[in-house]
């Protein structure tokens, strides 16, 4: 795991291209590449689960929290939205047979990197029979 201070390699956390370091940030952590996680990562980050209250804060807590999650997951990116601001994912990801979607929202520090993510994993159900005339099932 790297120290508190890696985070020199990365360039693409520019304010203007949030899209491209969110998605960095899921292609190091699918990879399990902790060193690139960590260079776009604000060292004062905090990591925010909504579903369980549990709050993380700074970069090297954050890198341990996601090396050592349990079970044999990964990731598929399906969607980044992203502007000036800060940004959005919407994530498929597998931990053996188990199929989440995890939504995530990002927001940035001045030198572009992230600062801030909040993660919410929304649980599905089954909709309500008396609007079955009204949607189509995917």
């Amino acid at each position: 795991m790297p120290a508190a201070g890696v985070g020199g390699g990365w360039h693409g956390g520019d304010m203007g291209n949030h899209a491209a370091t969110i998605r960095r940030f899921w292609q190091t952590t699918e990879a399990r590449d902790w060193e690139g996680l960590a260079e776009v990562l604000s060292p004062e980050m905090v990591y925010e689960m909504e579903q369980t209250r549990e709050r993380i804060r700074g970069r090297t807590e954050f890198l341990r929290f996601y090396a050592e999650y349990p079970g044999d997951w990964h990731l598929a990116v399906r969607r980044v939205i992203a502007d000036e601001a800060a940004g959005a994912s919407v994530v498929d990801f597998t931990v053996g047979d188990e199929q989440m979607v995890d939504i995530s929202f990002f927001t940035f520090d001045d030198a572009g990197l992230i600062e801030r993510v909040d993660d919410i994993w929304p649980e599905p159900y089954e909709p309500p029979a008396d609007r079955a005339h009204l949607t189509e099932r995917y």
